[in-house]
């Protein structure tokens, strides 16, 4: 064995031994890794970085920027959200979750889909009278099942699509947008249906963490004004879901100089209506989420009017010698003063009734406002407050923008469908359209990429080449061949779909892909097969893994959320890793023959 086959294979067992461990983080293990292979001289200094130059990992990058625009413009909530109707059971809410979620996922990046989501699907989970725990486990395998329709629905697809076009031995055709579809479809189809059907019996049903805490929470009493344009106007209280919001209570309904109370389930919403709540401030904050439902302040006139701040929520609690103190909100001229509103006051771990603009303030009292971007730079070390805070996640998206963003992205997908645009030169011109019409800050794009997969992403691939140029590949595949002979292509076909299967359980997705690719493209020579089908297995493999959390980003969002053990997802996943690994070796020669 040539000492460099020696070298790299050992890099390879070496890297891989400190992810399983999780020594350190995959961007760091890769890297290092990586740099071994440039220092030794297996690598020249230009294939050592070639991996940041591809075309894969910027289009990774600019998917995510994709996501958060959809974020930002409240898209999101416009269209999966409203599908979020009650349920009447546990299967009705997966299929109500994983239908749309599996669909989107095939356009977005699965990863942002999941997190925006895993908020909401607990919220409704507790209006419903479920336990979330049933919901968030589905809400991830659907999206994954989702991202194996298209070629943008994953970064794993992606980093496949890059290795298949710098392939030399041999070289191939670019993978197709919908290339994947043909046995996609079928996996997000069974795949779907097994959670609907068998999923309900093998999942926990037990109370979230945060169902556990006692402690006492900060709560308020705020009015929110029901605009023309809100998605509650025509609805009940009880169809709106405003009956069972986690931590809220809808107090009394105002409409026309009269008080609706108690509210009735029945009650018909209706625009102008004043909606009094009275509850926790992370409830208040997804209040913010609903277009057409906006605070009302002290000074409303006629009637009443909203804030016109787009910057999310601010704590901010009154010093001894703030001059606010003893003035009531509405003579403070507090937004004059600071720039900012007051929507709802908190006292002594009380929440102080009454209208916003007659409430006296003290010392100590915490206030809720909607401020302007620069409230924070500017009162931070103010010695008006005690202290002062943003809430995240709190800025109201920019629903006027909602369609102009899924416009942008479906003709993204219809250029890059079509082949009249390069994938990663589309995505960018998108990407350059949403921030050109404001329906993502600069700041929100920069802040959604997620720089260590880029790294892990980069890094892998330039091992993949180090395994390709030194012939470690090769050895790996005449090993396989040698322990079973006569394995045949579809037995080799067989093999390395299973071997990317663990490998993305036990490692990133990716950095399995990477590792994997130049062994299959060697294996597939080694048995006189087209490569082609190789490659599909590969994308497939590597991406529809289940049974461990560690092993997609999406199982590690809802890991958390949902309070869930590693043998949940061994117990659910196992089985749905059986049967997409049979369809897909069942599809794949199908389609692609060998």
């Amino acid at each position: 064995m040539d000492w460099q086959i020696g070298f790299t294979l050992a890099v390879v067992v070496i890297a891989l031994g400190l992810l399983v461990w999780e020594v350190a983080s995959p961007d760091l293990v890769l890297m290092a890794a990586l740099i071994s292979l440039g220092i030794t001289g297996i690598l020249t200094p230009r294939e050592t970085f070639s991996g940041f130059s591809n075309p894969a990992v910027a289009m990774v990058g600019v998917l995510f920027m994709l996501s958060a625009a959809v974020r930002e413009t409240g898209a999101l909530d416009l269209t999966v959200g409203r599908l979020l109707a009650p349920a009447k059971s546990i299967r009705a809410g997966i299929g109500r979750i994983s239908l749309p979620v599996a669909a989107l996922s095939g356009f977005l990046n699965n990863s942002p889909i999941v997190a925006m989501m895993t908020p909401s699907v607990i919220d409704w989970a507790r209006r419903n009278g479920l336990s979330a725990s049933h919901f968030l486990i589905p809400l991830s395998y659907a999206s994954i099942l989702g991202s194996t329709l298209t070629l943008i629905g994953t970064s794993t697809n992606l980093v496949v699509a890059g290795l298949v076009a710098d392939s030399q031995n041999p070289p191939m055709a670019p993978l197709g947008f919908f290339e994947l579809f043909p046995v996609g479809l079928p996996i997000a189809i069974f795949g779907t249906l097994y959670l609907i059907a068998v999923g309900p019996r093998l999942l926990p049903n037990r109370p979230l963490a945060s169902d556990n805490l006692g402690e006492r929470r900060r709560e308020y009493v705020t009015t929110m004004v029901v605009k023309t344009d809100c998605d509650l106007v025509g609805a009940s209280v009880e169809g709106a879901g405003l009956r069972r919001l986690p931590g809220l209570f809808l107090v009394e309904i105002g409409r026309n100089h009269r008080v609706i109370t108690p509210v009735r389930p029945e009650v018909v919403i209706e625009a102008g209506d004043h909606l009094v709540f009275a509850g926790v401030v992370s409830t208040i904050v997804d209040l913010q989420r609903i277009r057409g439902l906006v605070p009302l302040t002290h000074e409303e006139t006629g009637d009443g009017a909203e804030s016109d701040y787009r910057h999310g929520l601010v704590e901010a609690v009154i010093s001894t010698s703030s001059p606010l103190v003893g003035e009531s909100i509405r003579d403070s001229n507090f937004r004059s003063s600071y720039d900012a509103v007051v929507i709802a006051v908190h006292r002594n771990a009380e929440r102080v009734p009454g209208k916003i603009g007659e409430i006296v303030l003290q010392p100590g009292d915490t206030l809720l406002l909607q401020s302007s971007p620069d409230f924070m730079q500017h009162n931070r070390n103010s010695p008006d407050f005690y202290l002062a805070s943003d809430l995240p996640g709190s800025e109201k998206p920019r629903f006027e923008r909602a369609g102009l963003a899924l416009a942008v992205v479906a003709a993204m997908v219809v250029v890059v469908s079509l082949e009249l645009v390069p994938i990663t030169l589309a995505g960018f011109v998108a990407v350059g359209v949403l921030l050109g019409t404001g329906c993502v800050s600069p700041t929100k794009a920069r802040e959604s990429v997620p720089w260590s997969i880029l790294v892990v992403i980069a890094a892998g691939l330039g091992i993949a080449q180090a395994m390709s140029k030194t012939g470690a590949a090769e050895f790996i595949a005449e090993s396989i061949l040698s322990v079973a002979q006569g394995l045949g292509p579809l037995g080799a076909l067989i093999v390395i779909y299973c071997l990317c299967m663990v490998m993305a359980e036990l490692l990133h997705h990716t950095a399995a892909v990477a590792i994997m690719f130049p062994i299959a493209m060697a294996l597939a020579g080694q048995v006189g097969a087209d490569p082609r089908p190789f490659v599909i297995a590969i994308a497939i493999g590597s991406t529809c893994c289940f049974a461990s959390p560690i092993a997609y980003q999406t199982h590690l969002i809802v890991y958390g959320a949902g309070n869930y053990r590693f043998s949940d997802f061994i117990r659910v996943g196992l089985p749905l890793n059986l049967l997409c690994a049979v369809t897909a070796l069942v599809v794949i020669p199908l389609i692609w023959p060998l």
